[in-house]
């Protein structure tokens, strides 16, 4: 059986674990046996378990690999999506749905595969429905990722709320959210991006029993510094991160290039 790639380094940023691999390929895989062994046993001790995915670049090889890895009986497991565009149709290419479906759902089947339904005739219902499926399953694992402007989950800096009363908004995308999503191949155009979206809460994110957020890449760099080094502040987002001590930020030498720790 494979081994789990150890990091090269490890610290805390105030309660926040960080872990420095020397490769994304050496993050995804011990994301992916960690996330593996964690779920195993969560069904060992309590008969089944509830993670939130994230979507996005920088999930794809962890995803492949936990999926590759086998061990899980994924008939117990319940599993939720953290963010959906606004309008977007399911068979949509960037559909966060499609997504979950094409790189999990399809090849695991999962007991449940919650849905955020960005398509629904009523966003706000379907705002409600959600949050009232989040808080009648208390969620084991979340993993997630940081964008380039610091958000996490659909979290800009311009709406995010780390006291937000809601688990489940509709918020307006800022224009480096949405150039990232072009960047990333996503849509042809800025114009293109659907300009709302449906999105878990900081709390809601937060309130998972372990949090596991991976930045890998170059283009992570600012972002990382920002949230390690930075205040913990709205101004980025994923700093909230920094006063959670059962989260653990994984980070590649590219991602962890401009850190000074």
């Amino acid at each position: 059986m494979a081994t789990s790639p150890a990091p090269l380094r490890t610290y805390r940023a105030d309660q926040l674990n960080v872990e420095v691999f020397a490769s994304n390929d050496d993050l995804s895989a011990n994301v992916a046996h960690r996330v593996r062994d964690l779920l195993v046993a969560t069904i060992a001790r309590q008969g089944s378990a509830a993670a939130i995915l994230a979507t996005g670049n920088s999930q794809i090889r962890f995803l492949k690999q936990l999926v590759g890895l086998g061990g899980v009986d994924w008939s117990k497991v319940t599993l939720f999506h953290m963010d959906e565009y606004l309008g977007v149709p399911a068979d949509h290419p960037a559909c966060f749905r499609r997504y979950m479906k094409e790189r999990v759902a399809s090849l695991v089947n999962p007991r449940e595969f919650h849905y955020l339904a960005g398509d629904a005739d009523l966003p706000l219902d379907e705002c409600a429905r959600y949050t009232a499926l989040l808080k009648a399953q208390p969620i084991d694992l979340c993993c997630m990722g940081v964008g380039e402007n610091g958000h996490i989950a659909f979290n800009d800096p311009p709406v995010a709320r780390f006291d937000d009363p809601h688990w489940v908004k509709l918020v307006k995308l800022d224009d480096a959210c949405k150039m990232q999503q072009v960047k990333e191949g996503h849509f042809p155009s800025l114009e293109s991006v659907p300009p709302y979206a449906l999105t878990l809460t900081v709390p809601a994110l937060l309130a998972a029993k372990t949090i596991l957020c991976l930045a890998p890449e170059k283009r992570k760099a600012v972002p990382v510094k920002n949230m390690l080094e930075g205040p913990i502040a709205t101004s980025c987002p994923a700093s909230a991160l920094r006063t959670c001590a059962q989260a653990t930020l994984l980070l590649d030498t590219d991602s962890a290039s401009l850190l000074k720790a």
